[in-house]
């Protein structure tokens, strides 16, 4: 299945216990998130018909073929159709809502205010209700409605969670304002961690989630992209202080998506889910570091990178208590 047995674990908080993922009917690169997107291929609209069916069939099957392999390393996935033409990046649903919970109690879901106008179309009803009949949900905790005074925190995109230190770390863009990552963190007891990145032109990264992967006993993380020398020492003391093994990632690696991870626990143990390409630009010394504690599941996700996005961001972690 893996090509690989998995590393026997016991269950990590920081691990979410399934995952949430969108299959798109229509997929395409979304021209409204072009702008403060690096990661995101120019792809314009002016496509032949025929080449933008083609990238949505592929990106379908490649949605598909994640979820096979999800379910056959034992990890719980629950699969939602978008058969919408006006949700390009739908595919991404871990900016528009995350999960919460302590324990066996009552857990907590989150709607979050969205940059582009397109992206607030991909919350759903139907996603929440699923999330109140499988898992134990005391609240819904709504922020969508500050996208009306210009103030945006895309989820687990905008901030990457450290669930065991209770830490949300976070880069400041058009994407991610620090007054509602404050008010996120005041609401559910993190701490957060606002710092500079910028790609190779200076422009901001426009998500944490691509640089910064938190696991149970490693980071990976693009330290090169961390723009201020003393707030980058200062991150990696954190990251060590947790007991976690700081693996830094060059600029060519973020660029090939291997800070887009998500680690995952399945009845075997943990698993690293990652793109085909990510896996394949890392060194075969950070695999032995990755390797001591979780097994890499490479997905072939080559379509939907065009968009500016991975693994990670296809995978809403559900951090909730079944019923």
């Amino acid at each position: 299945m893996l090509g690989e047995a998995l590393v026997a674990s016991v269950p990590s908080r920081q691990v979410p216990t399934a995952v949430l993922m969108i299959r798109p009917h229509h997929f395409s690169v979304n021209t409204e998130t072009a702008g403060d997107n690096s990661f995101q291929t120019r792809v314009g609209g002016d496509q032949p018909v025929s080449n933008q069916q083609t990238l949505a069939k592929r990106a379908y099957e490649e949605v598909s073929r994640a979820v096979d392999l999800l379910q056959r390393a034992g990890v719980r996935t629950h699969l939602f159709e978008d058969i919408g033409t006006d949700t390009p990046d739908s595919v991404f649903p871990n900016n528009w809502f995350s999960t919460h919970s302590q324990g066996t109690a009552d857990g907590e879901v989150v709607l979050y205010p969205m940059f582009a106008p397109n992206r607030r179309k991909e919350r759903r009803a139907d996603v929440i209700e699923l999330l109140k009949k499988e898992y134990r949900v005391r609240n819904v905790l709504d922020y969508s409605g500050l996208e009306r005074e210009g103030l945006y925190l895309e989820g687990t995109g905008s901030m990457v969670l450290d669930h065991i230190e209770r830490v949300a770390y976070a880069v400041p863009s058009n994407r991610t304002h620090l007054s509602v990552l404050e008010r996120y963190c005041a609401e559910f007891n993190y701490a957060p961690v606002a710092f500079d990145a910028a790609d190779a032109s200076g422009q901001p990264i426009y998500h944490t989630n691509v640089l910064l992967c938190i696991a149970t006993e490693f980071v990976l993380v693009g330290l090169d992209l961390i723009v201020d020398l003393k707030r980058r020492d200062d991150l990696v003391k954190r990251f060590e202080a947790s007991g976690r093994v700081v693996i830094s990632l060059s600029r060519e690696q973020i660029n090939n998506f291997a800070g887009n991870a998500l680690e995952l626990q399945a009845a075997a143990g943990r698993l690293l889910a990652l793109s085909s390409r990510a896996l394949n630009s890392l060194t075969p010394a950070q695999l032995v570091i990755i390797r001591r504690s979780a097994t890499p599941l490479p997905l072939d996700v080559e379509t939907i990178e065009m968009a500016g996005g991975s693994v990670r961001c296809m995978l809403a972690g559900i951090h909730l208590a079944p019923r």
